[in-house]
């Protein structure tokens, strides 16, 4: 009786079901990272342990969520594409979120060592995350592309930002002086110092893309069907070329 009488207070819970016929993406990006990267002395500009340990993370995001599709991540940032016919958690979104979240951190730290194992986690890592949706494949598709570009206009001003400033420029100097740059620019500027940007590793250049592999998966009698051959590689996306080479990730069959 006394349950009864108290459960109005659910009637203050909010909630927020996604519209259907949509495509669901959930973006998680480090809170507060440059502070965890410096006190866990992240290589600049970039640390392949730390992308590398990101890329893990979201492939346990698709080993365990079947009705992701799709990853893309650069930074401490992951974007996941969720089939648009899902109906995980009712699409109500907190839920998403929340398991989402939760699960890509929880990864975090249970795969610290890994990828660095002569490194102590002084202080757990967090993350934050937003729902997206879009109505049609196609705006899909541009966000990858704007996440892909942004990934390399990014890069390209922090490999510039960090080569002044280990040839002895003060951190405020080295962010006036590439202040107007353009990307010519920044690449004749990187020769200087003996860097080719084309040369960098395409993780860094382009950030790293999760899916599963169906076109080259060997089928094994003995495989659990519920086990995905999850790759990781670092494709351009904005072309055609990948998606016209792997049609079926986005079909939503």
């Amino acid at each position: 009786m006394l349950t009864s009488k108290l459960e109005y207070v659910r009637e203050f819970e909010s909630g927020n079901k996604l519209p259907n016929f949509n495509w669901i993406v959930v973006r998680i990006d480090g809170w507060h990272f440059h502070k965890f990267a410096e006190a866990h002395r992240f290589e600049k500009p970039n640390d392949a342990r730390a992308l590398n340990l990101m890329n893990a993370c979201a492939a346990c995001m698709l080993e365990n969520f079947p009705d992701i599709l799709f990853a893309y991540g650069d930074s401490d940032e992951y974007s996941f594409i969720w089939r648009e016919k899902t109906n995980f958690c009712g699409r109500m979104e907190s839920q998403i979120l929340s398991q989402s979240v939760s699960l890509f951190t929880s990864a975090y730290v249970m795969k610290w060592k890994e990828f660095f194992p002569t490194q102590d986690l002084i202080y757990p890592p967090a993350f934050d995350g937003r729902v997206i949706c879009y109505p049609k494949i196609k705006l899909v598709r541009d966000y990858l592309n704007w996440r892909q570009a942004d990934c390399h206009i990014n890069n390209q001003f922090n490999t510039c930002f960090w080569a002044l400033v280990k040839s002895g420029k003060s951190k405020s100097q080295a962010q006036k002086f590439l202040q107007g740059t353009q990307t010519a620019e920044k690449n004749r500027l990187l020769k200087e110092f003996g860097i080719d940007y084309g040369d960098l590793p395409a993780m860094f250049r382009k950030g790293s893309c999760v899916y599963e592999d169906k076109s080259s998966a060997e089928i094994d009698e003995q495989k659990d069907p519920k086990c995905r051959n999850v790759v990781i590689d670092h494709s351009d996306i904005i072309g055609n070329e990948f998606w016209n080479q792997h049609s079926y990730i986005l079909s939503d069959d």
